[in-house]
Order: C-alpha cells, then sequence, then structure tokens
C-alpha cells in the first residue's frame, strides 16, 4: 500500500491548518500564505492530513518526513509475528529417544508461537490396525513435550495415517 504525501505545490486545498516546525499551531492559513510561511523557514509545507476540514498541514523537512513514515512502518512490520504450522512425522515403531528429540524440537516451536502438526505415519498393514492402539502410539510423544499447550484439532484419520494439531497454551 503506497500512499503519496501531498508536498508543496502538489497541494490543491486553498485553506490548511498549519503546523509549525516545533509542533505549535500556526493557525488556518491560505495556500499562498503556508507556503511562504514553510519558505521562510527553510522547509517544506507537507500535507499530513488531507481529510480533515480544513486540510492539516506541517511545515518540515520532507527527507525526514520520509524517513520516519518508513521507520513506523518497519517498527510496525517487525513487531507483527505470523505464525506457520510445523511438521512432525512420527511411525508406529519410533524409538523413545527419536521421539524425545522430536518432542525438544516440538517444545521450541511451541515456545515461539507455532502451531505444530503431529502426523503418525501408517504404511502397508498398519492402516488396517485397531483406532485407539494408533491413537495411543501418535499420544506417546504428548506426554514428553515440555512446553504447555492445547489440541487446536484432535487425532483425524486421513489416507497416510492419523494427524493432529496443536498449539501453545496461553
Amino acid at each position: 500500500m503506497k500512499t503519496t504525501t501531498r508536498a508543496n505545490h502538489q497541494i490543491k486545498a486553498p485553506e490548511l491548518r498549519v503546523i509549525g516546525p516545533e509542533g505549535e499551531s500556526l493557525g488556518v492559513l491560505s495556500l499562498a500564505e503556508a507556503l511562504a510561511k514553510a519558505a521562510q523557514y527553510g522547509s517544506d509545507l507537507i500535507e499530513i492530513s488531507p481529510t480533515a476540514t480544513p486540510p492539516v498541514a506541517k511545515i518540515m523537512d520532507y527527507g525526514k518526513f520520509q524517513y520516519e513514515a518508513n521507520k513506523k512502518q518497519k517498527q510496525a512490520k517487525s513487531k507483527s509475528h505470523s505464525t506457520e504450522v510445523k511438521s512432525i512425522q512420527i511411525k508406529i515403531g519410533t524409538g523413545e529417544h527419536d521421539l524425545t528429540l522430536k518432542a525438544k524440537k516440538t517444545s521450541e516451536w511451541l515456545k515461539e508461537g507455532h502451531r505444530i502438526k503431529i502426523d503418525l505415519f501408517l504404511s502397508g498393514r498398519s492402516k488396517y490396525m485397531e483406532y485407539n492402539f494408533l491413537k495411543g502410539r501418535l499420544e506417546r510423544i504428548l506426554h514428553l513435550i515440555s512446553e504447555p499447550y492445547k489440541i487446536a484439532d484432535p487425532v483425524k484419520k486421513g489416507p497416510k495415517g492419523l494427524s493432529m494439531i496443536i498449539e501453545r497454551d496461553k
């Protein structure tokens, strides 16, 4: 979203509420008077709020204005955190040590705030084993996770096996 900020002679409003370089209000001035004041200060006239009645303009350096706008935008972008769904895959015969390592990684991801999809991969005949046994195999890893979590999506049977999604419990 790129918004163009009008400055100096790009401003079309006949009257402006002008703010001085120190933040003081200079009152409602005509466009010509406002441009003269800006020239007097050796700065630019920048339209801050074009939708106000009358529009608000500030006398300041245009480069400084752009720098501050970019800085605010970057700061807002850095504060937004996107969560993604990480995936862990286990099999029926996955050993305890491997499960411990996968649970440790899952705990790290939960701490970062990600959601984790845990898949119990079934191949061949194991697809037709008893559901409760398979569910128990999938839940073995849940007992090893050290971070507090909640089940976001319960155990579901899919074409490749069972899967569930967990997320950090606040």
